[in-house]
């Protein structure tokens, strides 16, 4: 055993270090990057005690077997799972206690894509701009990698109440926190006049998400809208979440990881519920976009950010009655 507090990685397949990414990436030529399910790595990281923006593990379409050298708290979060601890199984959306040396399984079930674990103190990974969160372009980022330990900045004992031995707190977590819905909220893109009365078509259709997924974007086959206008589109600034409309019989979803700057008409940008929701969804899914406004998503946003601080209070107040 180290004198600092390590995670050993037994196994994990596609896995890294971020956070909620480089916000001052974009001035820069960079991408934004981070976490793609903003509200499950914010949510994690509250339900340990930590801050928002501190580093913890994303892991997307499989599942990792960890085992900490040291007692440590974590949080598990993102596509409905139940880790395991040396093969006892517990919720996830609630802090976890792991005794030092203790198998620590994260699975990732059919109903989501990407799992989040945050541990109480956090990882010690390099940063850029202030960021750890990865960047293929540029080859910067932290692996998680089978047989490779991460470091940690600091343990943290059991989270039990001496009296009955367990943790018998309320973090205020709906039962259906993990539930990916099939239906995304958008907003009008910069482009969408010049879609006429096709753009209706959108909301009108039925899409299915294909294969082709990664930090930069999804595609998802359907019916895709045609401009009216005549012209070319110059490239220029795109939002996170624009949704793209190339040639070709697939819309092009920005997530992320996406270029700055982009050529395709945009005539729809999905909302932050929306994208932490693409964050989730798997190949063959269908889905379908509805029309929102600007108003209803800020609306929608202030209301999760609301219920993460009252998981940040409450988990603060649970360490406290504790220690």
């Amino acid at each position: 055993m180290t004198d600092r507090p390590e995670l050993y990685v037994e196994s994990a397949t596609a896995a890294v270090v971020t956070d909620l990414g480089r916000t001052r990436g974009p001035s820069r030529g960079l991408a934004v990057n981070g976490a793609l399910d903003q509200f499950a790595a914010r949510a994690a990281n509250a339900l340990v005690g930590n801050a928002p923006t501190d580093p913890l593990i994303e892991t997307t379409g499989f599942g990792l077997t960890l085992r900490p050298s040291h007692d440590v708290l974590m949080a598990v979060t993102g596509a409905p799972s139940e880790p395991a601890v040396d093969g006892r199984p517990y919720p996830a959306w609630t802090p976890l206690s792991v005794r030092a040396g203790e198998t620590v399984r994260v699975g990732i079930s059919d109903a989501g894509l990407r799992a989040y674990v945050a541990v109480h103190g956090s990882f010690d990974v390099p940063r850029l701009m202030g960021s750890c969160a990865p960047d293929s372009m540029i080859e910067f980022g932290t692996p998680v990698t089978s047989g490779a330990p991460l470091s940690l900045f600091r343990s943290h004992p059991p989270l039990v109440n001496r009296r009955f031995g367990a943790t018998v707190f309320d973090f205020g977590i709906p039962r259906d926190i993990g539930r990916v819905p099939g239906v995304l909220d958008v907003i009008d893109g910069p482009d969408a006049a010049e879609f006429g009365s096709g753009l209706q078509r959108l909301f009108d259709s039925r899409y299915t998400v294909t294969p082709r997924i990664n930090h930069v974007g999804l595609r998802v086959a359907g019916y895709v809208p045609r401009r009216s206008a005549p012209g070319e589109v110059l490239s220029r600034g795109v939002p996170v979440g624009a949704i793209e409309a190339p040639t070709g019989d697939e819309l092009l979803v920005l997530m992320r990881g996406r270029g700055i700057t982009a050529g395709y008409p945009v005539l729809a940008v999905l909302t932050s519920r929306a994208q932490d929701v693409a964050a989730q969804l798997r190949p063959g899914q269908e889905i379908r976009f509805r029309r929102t406004t600007a108003a209803a998503a800020t609306a929608a946003y202030l209301e999760r950010r609301r219920l993460l601080d009252r998981i940040a209070l409450r988990a603060r107040t649970a360490f406290a009655a504790l220690s």
